[in-house]
């Protein structure tokens, strides 16, 4: 089984071209599911015995073949009495349908034990959303005078100017970014590029970081990417999000600051502004217009947080 998994991880990177992100998600949860039934065919008791005597496990084979719904079912059941995420569980039961209907179609099994299996139902959740004066406050809070401190602005001005993934702004380029008409080409999921507005602040912003504080960090294999660190390579997501929230802990923000509100404060502030929602869906890049009318109903628990506040017989 393990060897499959190997496969199709590699059909995945190959002939799909998805994201290393996916492709490492999808393979985690294709190895838990090995390793649970691995151990399921020792048995609980044994595992239990040889872990606890510090003896390492069996080499046990599992056969794609071999695997029912039962087995499916009973791994599932599993991972939901461990507390999972009705998300996190729908994850799971992604990655294992794909990977059996792959397994299928170039018939290394006879059938598709997958084949039934439903997503379970998810509860609708808001995002979260900063307001456009706890905005002003995170972005101006921001100190230029420090080391650095003109890259942390031009991120956090970028993020919110033009609602990009952290993904998609770690690897934005300097050949993608056009002072002139003021837009920037990203790759976002799905390695699908998109060319998306940026503000006039956050141009100004950029601008500064470019002339003033990257010639510095440049080393002698920097390459391309807008933001570096230091060291002079690129930064990783990790970073981005320890900078957003330094940013907000400095501006004194009690709240929960991360990349990824940003760009829900962008959508939601262009909404409420009088944004067509088919614009903000090509903004951020989603497939599906669906995804992007939660904001929508982000809007309207502010009209009807607004109404209860003001209204005289609200």
């Amino acid at each position: 089984m393990r060897a499959e998994i190997d496969s199709f991880i590699l059909y995945l990177a190959t002939e799909r071209g998805l994201s290393d992100s996916y492709q490492l998600s999808t393979r985690l949860s294709l190895e838990a599911f090995a390793t649970w039934l691995e151990r399921r065919k020792i048995g609980e008791a044994e595992v239990a015995r040889l872990l606890a005597a510090g003896a390492e496990l069996p080499s046990i084979e599992i056969t794609v073949g071999d695997v029912t719904l039962d087995h499916i079912s009973d791994y599932l059941a599993h991972k939901k009495r461990l507390g999972l995420a009705p998300a996190t569980i729908k994850l799971v039961i992604v990655a294992i349908k794909i990977f059996f209907r792959w397994l299928a179609q170039r018939e290394r099994i006879a059938r598709d034990p997958a084949e039934v299996l439903s997503l379970p139902r998810m509860s609708r959740y808001l995002p979260e959303t900063m307001n456009e004066l706890q905005v002003d406050r995170l972005l101006d809070g921001i100190a230029t005078n420090v080391p650095r401190g003109l890259r942390d602005r031009a991120i956090l001005e970028l993020l919110y100017a033009s609602g990009l993934r952290v993904s998609e702004l770690v690897n934005a380029k300097l050949e993608f970014l056009d002072f002139d008409s003021r837009m920037i080409r990203v790759t976002g999921k799905g390695s699908k590029t998109r060319i998306v507005p940026v503000g006039r602040r956050a141009c100004d912003a950029i601008k500064a970081y470019l002339e003033r504080e990257r010639p510095g960090m440049v080393k002698k294999r920097t390459g391309s990417e807008i933001f570096l660190s230091r060291r002079g390579t690129k930064l990783t997501t990790v970073r981005i999000w320890q900078i957003v929230k330094q940013c907000a802990k400095h501006a004194g923000l009690d709240l929960n600051v991360y990349p990824h509100l940003l760009r829900h404060s962008f959508a939601t502030h262009l909404l409420s502004n009088g944004a067509d929602l088919r614009i903000i869906q090509e903004l951020l890049g989603h497939a599906d217009i669906a995804t992007t009318q939660i904001y929508t109903h982000v809007d309207q628990q502010r009209l009807k947080a607004v109404h209860l506040k003001f209204h005289p017989r609200a």
